[in-house]
């Protein structure tokens, strides 16, 4: 009988540029942190809004469990995306050509957006109207498939009407109560990790 011991060995290509902060730990826009092609954890960027803890911490917890997680930030992850209602930002939210080639090479997209409702769904709908992939929303403020569906996002539980359908990829699961800047909590950590193995089930998890 074979029985594997000790720690899962991931080979994690890193970033295109340079991290901020003590040691270059904390990645910078518009970088890549490749490793495998199941998952793709999406985040908005190191700012004072933005921080990126939860996603480090949730692709570490992936990781552990023997699944390949890449992680991407977002070049242009301020702002809402320009045909927002609430256009009040000095920037635009926005995917550059090769991120979307990027991420419909992943399996699953995990998307990391924060704190406000509207902006959430709205860069939801802008990811996935170019990418057709399943994805997991993961955010601090509570929100539903109702949210989404409301603005055109195709979801596993509610669908927009067939002429009002915005979107390519389909949001297939909901993460809320992710603070950003905050440890994040072991039950959360657990909750993603199970939604995400749901979704892969082909994967042998580690």
């Amino acid at each position: 009988m074979k029985q594997k011991m000790g720690r899962h060995l991931s080979f994690v290509e890193c970033r295109d540029s340079m991290g901020l902060g003590a040691g270059g730990g904390l990645a910078a826009r518009a970088t890549l942190s490749e490793s495998g092609r199941d998952v793709i954890a999406i985040a908005m960027g190191p700012s004072r809004r933005h921080i990126t803890k939860p996603v480090c911490e949730i692709t570490y917890a992936l990781r552990e469990e023997g699944i390949d997680t890449s992680v991407m930030v977002v070049n242009a992850g301020s702002g809402v995306p320009a045909d927002a209602p609430d256009v009040t930002t000095g920037s635009c939210f926005g995917l550059d050509p090769i991120e979307v080639e990027r991420i419909q090479q992943f399996k699953v997209a995990l998307i990391h957006l924060g704190n406000v409702r509207m902006h959430i769904v709205y860069k939801a709908r802008l990811i996935l109207r170019n990418v057709d992939i399943p994805a997991i929303i993961v955010a601090q403020c509570p929100v539903d498939y109702e949210d989404f569906a409301a603005v055109g996002c195709k979801t596993r539980d509610v669908m927009p009407p067939e002429d009002k359908i915005d979107t390519k990829g389909t949001i297939i699961e909901i993460v809320n109560g992710v603070v950003r800047g905050v440890t994040c909590s072991q039950d959360k950590l657990d909750e993603i990790v199970s939604k995400v193995q749901s979704m892969l089930p082909e994967r042998e998890h580690r």
